[in-house]
């Protein structure tokens, strides 16, 4: 299984760091990283493998919300099964 992790907000040294070490942390491996900064503006997308997760995916997800709070980021998780969800008819 795979999710999609998106970070966006003013760039500032080590986002990139911390939201890997979250999925080091919970066992989830970076697949893919696209990132580029926009003026002052880093935007960031992730996708991850989460099929070895330690925990659950709304742990992860939480976490990610907390350091997106701490750090005036908005980065938002997303499970592989909310896109196919979507684009099923």
């Amino acid at each position: 299984m795979r999710a999609v992790i998106t970070v966006i907000g003013k760039d500032t040294v080590g986002i990139l760091h911390k939201v890997s070490g979250i999925c080091a942390g919970h066992n989830v491996n970076v697949i893919e990283v696209t990132q580029s900064v926009l003026q002052d503006m880093f935007a960031m997308i992730m996708l991850v493998d989460i099929s070895g997760i330690k925990g659950d995916f709304s742990a992860l997800s939480d976490e990610m919300t907390a350091l997106g709070k701490n750090e005036g980021l908005a980065i938002h998780c997303m499970h592989e099964d909310i896109f196919n969800s979507m684009h099923r008819i």
